[in-house]
């Protein structure tokens, strides 16, 4: 197979050194442009307003004082916030693990009528752009169909809509493709039910996807803004996005990007504390074995 260097290339001292240069830059170039943004969003907390209005900016605080942190915490009622956020993320992972993980099972193992069709259309609805699919969904938000209920400052108005994912389903079902039929073929032969084959064999072996799609569905939730801007208008309602949006104008700038330090960590550690999760679950399902 042709490279760009070939191997003999690489074994000289000249080809080594300009390997190692060339690998070097590229990975501290990617990590820098990844991590300065938020090392530029912490320091900018700790710096004071006239700081930040400094022509050019400083790359340091000229001093350190986290005090800025509690007073975005008490301030802008972010103990408040997190605590909606986690509400509506939480339900919102259970709904789309159920409707989703049992789509994708049915489409995949049990094979139904039209299923191709059913996981097209699904799919079809990923090119759909966001913005247009707002206005019908806050009508159905707003008089559910058959039930005439209002959802609108309920949780259920954030849980519903997030529990059908086409693009969870796709990923779901595809891991399940790769579930070898023997193994399932001998659990039926035992006298196991669809539901009971999900429960013992299907869901145990899916934990890397399981992960993966947990943690995906958790920051999106997390991080929404267009929509719970519509559907939780109540100050005590909002989500952490919306409240710190709709409490920006009345705060120092100082404050305003500490608060936004705060509302980031939650899904920045979710996703440190997962990241091999994230690896082998998008991983998994690319093969079948």
């Amino acid at each position: 197979m042709r490279t760009l260097v070939s191997p003999l290339a690489l074994r000289t001292p000249h080809g080594r050194i300009m390997y190692w240069t060339i690998l070097t830059v590229t990975i501290v170039g990617f990590t820098g442009a990844f991590v300065f943004p938020f090392y530029w969003m912490v320091s900018g907390a700790l710096k004071s307003p006239d700081e930040l209005a400094q022509i050019p900016p400083s790359f340091f605080p000229k001093s350190v004082d986290f005090s800025v942190y509690k007073e975005a915490w008490d301030q802008l009622q972010l103990g408040v916030f997190l605590k909606n956020t986690a509400v509506y993320a939480g339900g919102a992972w259970l709904f789309t693990l159920a409707v989703d993980v049992s789509a994708a099972y049915a489409l995949s193992k049990l094979r139904p009528v039209l299923g191709k069709l059913v996981l097209g259309a699904m799919l079809a609805t990923l090119m759909i752009p966001p913005m247009v699919l707002l206005l019908p969904t806050y009508l159905v938000a707003k008089d559910l169909p058959i039930l005439h209920v209002d959802l609108l400052n309920t949780p259920w108005a954030i849980w519903l809509p997030a529990a059908a994912n086409g693009f969870f389903v796709f990923l779901l079902k595809r891991f399940f493709d790769s579930i070898p039929k023997e193994l399932l073929e001998a659990a039926e032969i035992d006298g196991a039910s669809p539901l009971r084959i999900l429960w013992s064999i299907v869901l145990p072996v899916s934990r890397p996807i399981i992960g993966v799609v947990s943690i995906l569905s958790v920051v999106t939730v997390w991080k929404d803004f267009v929509w719970p801007l519509l559907v939780l208008p109540e100050t005590d309602k909002m989500s952490i996005s919306v409240g710190i949006a709709s409490l920006s104008a009345q705060m120092p700038q100082n404050v305003l990007i500490a608060s936004l330090v705060i509302a980031s960590l939650p899904t920045i550690l979710v996703f440190f504390v997962f990241q091999r999760s994230i690896m082998a679950g998008l991983t998994a399902g690319s093969l079948k074995g």
